[in-house]
């Protein structure tokens, strides 16, 4: 966007004086700031896993080993990510992002079992080879666990399989990187930094902290017993849970994508059959004033695509210069739009694939380009035809 940016200045150059060349549809404004939003989330939460991590362990030495791990494996992703060619967006760092907790586990893991053998009395470096020995089939049984988990996701068809890809492949070598980093790099820290701490005095911090843990784990041993004590309960909750999950997965509300407030809306409209386009093009223009009207708009783009149809896009103001997201602008605008005579105002969503149609079918929007279609109207309408059938999904209100 930014080259095209460059380019205008040439073109308004060549332009008459009375043309005038404004931007209505920016896509790339709202990309960047969910990019830059997820950029954020990734960092915020990397420091606290960092802090849970310091929290639980109360050393800064044991704290580093296992947070070396996630910047290692983030890095291994990102070469991953570029041999198959992906971008840095938001389906791969919101990947990153969700893979933030799973890339210390097995460090956090491999370390836990070294600090249990330098405890015992052995020095740093025999340790980290006989906890190394001892919990690698383990940390490699985890690691192929966790990304079988998203294998099915890779296979996946249609829309939601071409999306969730990107998304599947990325964390799935975040989670690899991150056992190769565990049985790798997180030993060899330990062999060197590791100190035996047990007997060392310490702050009042890791004291209270220490009685804290301490009642946790009775507490969790109290617990524990009483479930392996009772166990014809302990099923039957289970089997409740299980229950519970198939109603709860009928009962919640279905979409085909989560709305997002992207900056745009689009709508369209239809007339009665038989309208003619001058008169189209009066509604439309009713329509766009009414909505040109509205605080929270920046400007609307309105047009008549046929004798009785029509579809206008809709810039926001930027979040910060509104008060209403575009899910309530929708709302507010509906209304509005239905007091129009002879003009019926549909879809109006600002979700990234505007659609159209009653609740339980819609229609996908399809941008095709290649050679000139030649014929006569009656085989254009054909074609339309046969084009509009086919993109007609079901049951996806």
């Amino acid at each position: 966007m930014d080259e095209i940016k460059q380019v205008l200045p040439h073109f308004l150059a060549q332009l008459p004086a009375s043309v005038k060349l404004q931007t209505v549809y920016d896509r790339s404004t709202s990309i960047r700031a969910s990019v830059g939003d997820v950029q954020l989330t990734l960092v915020i939460a990397a420091v606290l896993v960092i802090c849970v991590i310091f929290l639980f362990l109360r050393t800064l030495s044991a704290t580093f080993i296992p947070s070396m791990a996630l910047p290692i494996a983030v890095i291994g992703t990102f070469a991953g990510m570029a041999f198959f060619g992906y971008s840095l967006d938001n389906l791969s760092l919101m990947a990153l992002t969700l893979s933030v907790g799973f890339v210390v586990d097995d460090a956090i893991v491999m370390l836990e079992n070294i600090v249990r053998h330098v405890e015992a009395g052995e020095s740093a470096f025999d340790a980290a080879l006989n906890g190394a020995r001892e919990i690698g089939f383990t940390i490699l049984s985890m690691t192929v666990s966790l990304a079988a988990v998203f294998i099915p996701v890779l296979f996946m068809g249609g829309i939601v399989g071409r999306l969730l890809h990107e998304f599947a492949v990325t964390i799935v070598l975040a989670i690899v990187f991150s056992g190769v980093v565990s049985v790798t790099l997180t030993p060899m820290l330990c062999s060197r930094m590791l100190k035996d701490e047990s007997h060392r005095r310490h702050n009042a911090f890791y004291q209270r902290s220490e009685r804290t843990f301490q009642y946790m784990q009775s507490f969790y041993e109290r617990t524990l017993r009483w479930s392996l004590e009772h166990r014809s309960t302990i099923l039957l909750v289970f089997a409740g849970s299980l229950i519970a999950t198939v109603v709860l997965f009928y009962v919640m509300p279905q979409d085909f994508l989560p709305s997002e407030d992207t900056g745009m809306i689009r709508g369209n409209t239809e007339a009665a059959n038989g309208t003619s386009f001058p008169q189209m093009v009066k509604y439309q223009q009713k329509a766009a004033r009414i909505v040109a009207a509205d605080p929270n708009i920046a400007g609307v783009m309105s047009s008549a695509n046929g004798v009785n149809t029509g579809q206008f896009t809709i810039r926001l103001k930027d979040r910060s210069e509104r008060a209403k997201s575009a899910d309530e602008i929708v709302s507010e605008l509906r209304p509005k739009l239905a007091r129009i005579p002879g003009l019926n105002v549909f879809s109006a969503e600002p979700a990234q694939y505007p659609y159209r149609g009653t609740a339980n079918q819609f229609a996908v929007p399809i941008h095709a380009a290649g050679p000139q279609l030649t014929g006569t109207a009656d085989r254009d309408k054909d074609v339309d035809r046969r084009v509009a059938s086919r993109a007609r999904v079901r049951g996806c209100g």
